[in-house]
């Protein structure tokens, strides 16, 4: 994958509908929920495997239950397809935890 700022015009809603904008600090961010903290790690744990393989990772929190994540791409000091794949991948892998 390329590192390519994504476009100004670039469509987040229709791409990643679950994940807020923040267009001033060039981040996107979703506060993921799960039945407990097993889950909450397992989550944490694929995503870990999938930043590994992209080489692009994530700022995140975990309490309990709750993983807090911001995406950007702080090398290119914006938003890139980077965030976006991972961003997916993540809205795919919370899916497959909670089913």
């Amino acid at each position: 994958m390329k590192n390519v700022l994504l476009p100004e015009n670039f469509d987040f809603q229709n791409s990643i509908p679950l994940w807020q904008l923040d267009s001033e600090r060039k981040q996107i961010s979703q506060d993921f929920a799960f039945e407990n903290f097993k889950q909450a790690f397992e989550f944490m744990t694929l995503c870990a495997q999938f930043a590994e393989e992209i080489d692009h990772h994530p700022d995140w929190s975990n309490s309990w239950n709750k993983v807090l994540v911001q995406l950007t791409t702080h090398s290119c000091n914006g938003l890139t397809d980077l965030d976006i794949a991972m961003a997916k991948a993540m809205d795919a892998f919370a899916l497959k935890v909670k089913s």
